[in-house]
């Protein structure tokens, strides 16, 4: 197997921005766009369901070389990166030329992204680079439901940050 990229969330977010993707960031690095010193290692995003917006996922994760990553699955397993494909599964996991990027349909404990981007929040990470980042609360909801040990651990982080926040006004 060979050894993943290195991480690089904004050049993911940016070729899924350029193409024109909806989504929302969710996960670890959402913890990080907010504030909370979350250790991740990958990109995680809730992405809308359309299959014109499909399409434009499976263009962005073309533009990064995207393979599928299955623990204990021979990396040459063949995969048909097609709308269709993202359809039929809703969640899949890849290792890409930006690193790992975990494109999710329904995030634990939600109705996915038109759930998600109702309380989403647009953060500027870098020129010509804008994207809605899930609220701190639905993090907090998401993280819960998975049940995780780093989830767990993650929650108490998020608690933290949600109590300075709320003191800060």
């Amino acid at each position: 197997m060979t050894d993943p990229a290195p991480f690089d969330p904004i050049r993911g977010l940016r070729v899924l921005q350029e193409e024109g993707v909806r989504f929302v960031v969710v996960g670890g690095f959402a913890g990080n766009v907010r504030g909370a010193p979350l250790n991740t290692n990958d990109l995680d995003i809730c992405y809308e369901r359309s299959q014109e917006n499909m399409e434009r996922l499976v263009t962005a994760l073309r533009r990064l070389q995207a393979k599928l990553r299955v623990a204990g699955v021979d990396e040459e397993l063949p995969f048909d990166l097609h709308w269709r494909t993202i359809e039929s599964g809703g969640s899949f996991t890849f290792t890409t030329e930006a690193g790992e990027i975990d494109v999710l349909a329904f995030p634990s404990g939600t109705a996915g992204y038109a759930d998600l981007i109702v309380k989403a929040e647009r953060f500027e990470l870098g020129d010509d680079l804008a994207v809605d980042v899930v609220s701190l609360d639905d993090l907090m909801r998401m993280k819960e439901a998975s049940g995780r040990t780093k989830d767990r651990a993650h929650l108490e982080v998020l608690e933290a940050l949600r109590q300075e926040l709320r003191r800060r006004g």
